[in-house]
């Protein structure tokens, strides 16, 4: 049975004032408007909850018994309002992964604005959170842009918001872990290994550009067994190597050495961008737009690489 939350809320206020027309006057309506609330609310129940005296409107039997479950009724709707209310939940924001650098652009933002909730998830897939962007499960997603705006849902929008340097990482033994900086193309002939980059995958699809322009050989086999075991094999085997961004979280097992070896003419820029729904009211995302477009700044096009649909 459908029920109408205003015309509960008029019902209470003439219960506890006992006169509609005082009633209607808290609540800002005409006596006619607040009547005619009255009487439907009756007509929706079937019963009388009201008897009209001179003196004012008494409640009934049935009114008395429904009182308390009125007023549980409407207590339980602002509740439900405040729930949702812009601002009153926290802002629900995909990372793609704890151990990247979008994790850590949310982590700045929290040390910046503490006063704003935040839910983090970390789908891992771009595409996934492109559609629970959409669908408003989302209130905002990093993700590498690799569909054009133009071809983006309607409604959701994208603006790139960092662009981190890659990096060669190596144990000790490897001949160019003494190399004050590499250069893409002389990474050439070296096994570079990242397990775990799915096909299909954003990462997966920067990587194989970047492999293509410059003859690279990326082993993508081998179990994905975590960032310990890859940087374990790294650090034993003078014959690979790995490439991370400048802001991964380098959790090192004990007893490891690792070299971090720059990669310069050009640098491979890794582009992250943020999207959102147009229409997405918390006043969080919009703290979170602007404080990750203020800190972007555009990379120059000399010394830098970026796949051709960044």
């Amino acid at each position: 049975m459908g029920m109408d939350i205003d015309a509960v809320r008029t019902f209470l206020a003439v219960a506890d004032e006992g006169q509609i027309q005082i009633a209607a006057q808290e609540l800002g309506i005409t006596q006619q408007a607040a009547s005619k609330r009255i009487a439907a609310l009756e007509r929706r129940l079937g019963v009388r909850l009201f008897t009209r005296t001179p003196r004012g409107a008494l409640l009934t039997l049935d009114g008395q018994t429904f009182r308390p479950h009125a007023r549980a009724l409407v207590e339980a709707a602002e509740r439900a309002l405040a729930a949702v209310r812009p601002g009153s939940r926290p802002l629900r924001v995909d990372v793609l992964g704890t151990n990247l650098i979008t994790n850590g652009l949310l982590h700045d933002f929290h040390r910046a604005r503490p006063d704003v909730p935040l839910d983090v998830v970390a789908l891992g897939d771009g595409r996934a959170a492109l559609e629970r962007v959409r669908d408003g499960g989302l209130d905002a997603a990093f993700w590498v842009c690799r569909v054009p705006d133009r071809r983006l849902p309607p409604g959701v929008s994208a603006t790139r918001v960092v662009d981190e340097p890659v990096v060669l990482v190596t144990g000790a033994a490897h001949p160019l872990a003494d190399a004050a900086e590499v250069t893409p193309a002389s990474l050439a002939g070296h096994r570079i290994w990242m397990p775990g980059l799915a096909a299909g995958s954003e990462w997966a699809a920067y990587y194989e550009e970047l492999a293509a322009a410059y003859g690279l050989t990326i082993d993508t086999g081998g179990p994905n067994l975590g960032g310990g075991h890859l940087l374990r094999t790294v650090a034993d085997a003078p014959d690979v190597a790995t490439l991370m961004g400048t802001r991964t979280p380098l959790v090192r097992p004990a007893g490891i050495e690792l070299r971090t070896v720059p990669v310069v003419r050009p640098t491979p820029l890794y582009p992250l961008a943020l999207m959102w729904r147009d229409d997405n009211p918390h006043p969080g995302l919009a703290a979170l737009r602007e404080r990750l477009t203020a800190d972007y700044r555009p990379p120059a096009q000399e010394g830098h690489w970026l796949p051709d649909w960044a």
